[in-house]
């Protein structure tokens, strides 16, 4: 029971049961014309591969092909042992869950060109925000009554977020070796920022002394979304997008500790 409850949640979504059946009518296939098939972005395909990672390896020359453990879900699925169709119910925790992790957006960044815009707006009212409330922000965290300028307090803020677009991928590529869905991966972080963008424009209607309480839960918030951004962006399960942002987060505080910003 516990093993057909895997692959339904597994099969239950339509890329991952393509994915099975054109490696089993193909039997071996490269990336780049299995992303033409499906019309998937690059994040988007790399996180069902590494979803199927059980039922799928790759050949010397790095073609995907299904191992045994694949070949008979394939059989079970054109015999019709398991159901091509999957339409479970979504429990009200999942719909929860969904907008906690902004997924309806991060889902528009397999085009990220169509995002892209909103990503950059984000930023930038991030950056207005810390601007006009004279927050110094480094990333995950912000500094009251700052000394700085107003276009130097934004510009702290998008170069922050820009910073870790290109220390994350480098970090992806050094630790998993993902490569490609750089647009789209920025576009993710874009949307990954949205909590800590607002947080600044809290202050207009609180006081920092009781706006800065709330700013614990923005950050988690926004360490979570920025999870999600590598999962969607570069295709990284959530335990390895979790492992990245924490290390991310960890550097962060130790940069901060080195520059005196905490006693």
């Amino acid at each position: 029971m516990e093993e057909t409850s895997r692959y339904y949640a597994l099969l239950k979504d339509p890329a991952r049961r393509k994915i099975i059946e054109v490696l089993g009518e193909r039997e071996r296939i490269g990336f780049k014309e299995l992303k033409q098939i499906l019309g998937l972005g690059v994040g988007t395909v790399y996180y069902h591969l590494d979803m199927l990672s059980d039922f799928i390896v790759q050949d010397k020359n790095r073609k995907y092909m299904l191992n045994e453990n694949g070949r008979l879900l394939y059989r079970s699925m054109k015999e019709g042992t398991l159901p091509p169709t999957l339409g479970a119910k979504t429990a009200l925790s999942s719909k929860i869950g969904k907008w906690i992790f902004l997924t309806p957006l991060f889902l528009k960044t397999e085009k990220p060109e169509r995002i892209l815009p909103l990503s950059i707006a984000i930023m930038v009212f991030g950056g207005l925000g810390c601007a006009m409330m004279e927050l110094e922000p480094f990333l995950f965290f912000y500094f009251p009554f700052s000394i700085y300028k107003f276009e130097t307090l934004m510009a702290f803020y998008l170069i922050s977020w820009v910073s870790l677009f290109l220390f994350s991928d480098a970090l992806i590529y050094l630790l998993y070796r993902r490569v490609g869905g750089e647009l789209q991966l920025f576009a993710c972080l874009g949307i990954a920022s949205l909590p800590l963008a607002i947080f600044p424009y809290m202050i207009m209607f609180l006081s920092y002394n009781i706006a800065k309480y709330l700013l614990l839960a923005f950050q988690i918030w926004s360490l979570l979304l920025t999870s999600a951004a590598f999962t969607f962006g570069k295709g990284l399960r959530l335990d390895k997008s979790i492992i990245i942002s924490l290390i991310i987060l960890y550097l962060n505080v130790i940069m901060l500790f080195i520059l005196g910003e905490f006693p």
